[in-house]
């Protein structure tokens, strides 16, 4: 065999192959894979190698993130920024600087605030009043289903005591009946669709941002979970293949285009041509993105039992189904029919069996295709659906980082599911002994893209050292998850997914060397330190795509 390219040795391997075997080496030539040994490769070793020595540290398959927001997450660091603050106060304080420095903006733009720094998680338009003056502001919170407006913002939308709420939101009201500042779902849109369309060069901009952070956490590869106009970001698409035709686009990214819930089955020709344009170079638009529900704590989430008052007695409100069961049970079939897989987002257990049986409707209807359906957060799933996701071939896309106790959590959900609910929330284990085909993402810039973060609260059910909200025990441990299938559903398990599995997710001969070198090998230390974790060193088809300074 020739000299190869690129060795790493001296470290543990792990392969998250089919026995998640180990290794000690690793050789690569022309970008793939072409040996992996317990022991020594010094004969692949030339004058022109390079030898990477991993000294007792970990190479592992690059991360694949199944469900994230590159382009939205680089635009919140372009903009007012506050996912890295968590108080009311300095909310305002950096809302307050940013207007200050930005003194041309005809619009206030930002996001990344969290609902549990204000009572009820509403913020009012009052005191974004006191640092925007006249012109109009709009901050998503941190998971982009709700908004912090201004009054110059409300103005301008036209939102007053006698505007209906949308069928798919609502407008959080002061007791007198005017509007307060915060658009919850649907509602967001009678404001985001008056914002100033951010032009191509500023959405590229933002996705090499992205994929520069991304990549630091050793992510080669991903799913955005959003490809079209939603929200106040616009189209990520057109971005994509511009770093694609430019050779920036460094990363393997499977596109999900936005199915418009505004929309029925008429849309679908679009989808269709959608798919054929958005593809070049490592991007392909081959996932359509449904949005069943909401979240929890605005109480969109679709519930099979209504939703608690706080204090144990039950409302009338159960939430949201923001596609007609009707209307997705065609849709599915169609869709899986033309080659799609759908990713789903379910957060309440209705969505999650509405979601479910789609894809039942879809298997009678066409047979069973390898589409590669996956309903992503997960968070409530009632024990009766826990075996249909094997059963029905559907994919458990988990965001492992929020199965924790933490203030959002205790404050904005608890009370209002009430105990039995509670303790059917993020049961990842549950749906490991069924049998399902585990996946991992982050939802960033929903939270942070940190794999190892993750992968800490799935094994702890805790969260992971420099995460902590507080002090809080384990969240219903029970559903705790191995470091091993955590690890796999974030590498292998996301490839899977993202139908890249026969050339990415594992350490094999003949895959590409989308590989990523921890600072340590986890599975030495205790378990409460994984999430301390870094990622040293990112390569992509053997290419380095980050190295931190210490590396």
């Amino acid at each position: 065999m020739p000299y190869a390219d690129l060795v790493f040795t001296g470290g543990p391997v792990f392969t998250a192959d089919t026995v998640r075997s180990r290794a000690g080496s690793v050789a690569v030539t022309d970008g793939r894979i072409v040996a992996v040994s317990p022991g020594d490769l010094g004969d692949l070793v030339g004058p022109s190698t390079e030898a990477v020595d991993l000294a007792g540290r970990m190479l592992i398959p690059g991360f694949q993130d199944a469900h994230v927001h590159p382009v939205w997450g680089g635009l919140d660091m372009l903009r007012c920024d506050l996912s890295g603050l968590s108080t009311a106060a300095e909310y305002v304080d950096a809302i307050g600087g940013y207007v200050r420095a930005h003194p041309d903006d005809e619009w206030i733009l930002g996001g990344g605030w969290q609902m549990s720094a204000f009572p009820g998680g509403t913020p009012t338009a009052s005191a974004l009043d006191a640092v925007t003056g006249d012109r109009p502001a709009f901050f998503p919170n941190r998971d982009g289903h709700g908004a912090w407006v201004n009054s110059a913002a409300l103005r301008r939308a036209g939102i007053d005591r006698d505007t209906l709420d949308p069928a798919d939101g609502r407008i959080e009201r002061d007791a007198d009946g005017a509007p307060s500042g915060t658009l919850h779902e649907g509602a967001m849109a009678l404001v985001n669709r008056l914002l100033p369309e951010e032009p191509l060069e500023r959405l590229t901009e933002a996705l090499l941002l992205g994929q520069r952070y991304l990549h630091s956490f050793g992510i080669t590869g991903w799913q955005d979970a959003i490809v079209g106009s939603y929200g106040d970001a616009g189209d990520p698409g057109p971005a994509y293949l511009a770093a694609a035709a430019d050779g920036t686009l460094t990363a393997r990214v499977v596109g999900a285009i936005w199915w418009d819930r505004t929309q029925g089955l008429e849309q679908i020709p679009s989808i269709l041509e959608r798919r054929e344009r958005y593809r070049g170079g490592r991007f392909a638009a081959t996932s359509v993105k449904v949005m069943q529900d909401g979240v929890a704590e605005n109480f969109t989430a679709s519930m099979l039992e209504p939703y608690c008052d706080g204090h144990g007695h039950l409302t009338d409100n159960s939430g949201i189904s923001f596609v007609d069961p009707a209307v997705l049970n065609e849709a599915v079939p169609l869709l899986d029919a033309a080659g799609f897989q759908v990713h789903f987002h379910a957060i309440g257990d209705r969505a999650v069996r509405e979601c479910l049986d789609a894809v039942e409707n879809a298997i009678a209807r066409n047979g069973r295709r390898d589409n590669r359906h996956h309903i992503a957060h997960i968070q409530v799933v009632h024990p009766e659906d826990m075996r249909r996701f094997r059963e029905l071939g559907v994919a458990a896309n988990m965001q492992s980082l929020w199965a924790t106790y933490e203030p959002q959590m205790v404050e904005l959900t608890l009370p209002f599911f009430g105990e039995q609910r509670s303790a059917w929330q993020y049961p990842f284990g549950d749906l490991l002994r069924s049998g399902a085909v585990l996946a991992a993402g982050s939802d960033w810039s929903v939270s942070t893209p940190d794999p190892m973060a993750a992968i800490h609260t799935a094994v702890n059910r805790m969260a992971a050292p420099g995460q902590e909200e507080g002090e809080y025990d384990p969240f219903y441990p029970e559903q705790s998850i191995d470091l091993a299938t955590s690890l796999t559903a974030y590498t292998a398990g996301s490839a899977w997914v993202n139908h890249l599995d026969d050339v990415t997710g594992t350490i094999e001969v003949g895959k590409y060397a989308d590989l990523a070198v921890l600072d340590r090998d986890p599975f030495a230390g205790p378990a409460d330190r994984i999430g301390a974790t870094r990622t040293l060193q990112t390569f992509v088809q053997g290419e380095r795509v980050y190295a931190a300074p210490d590396a």
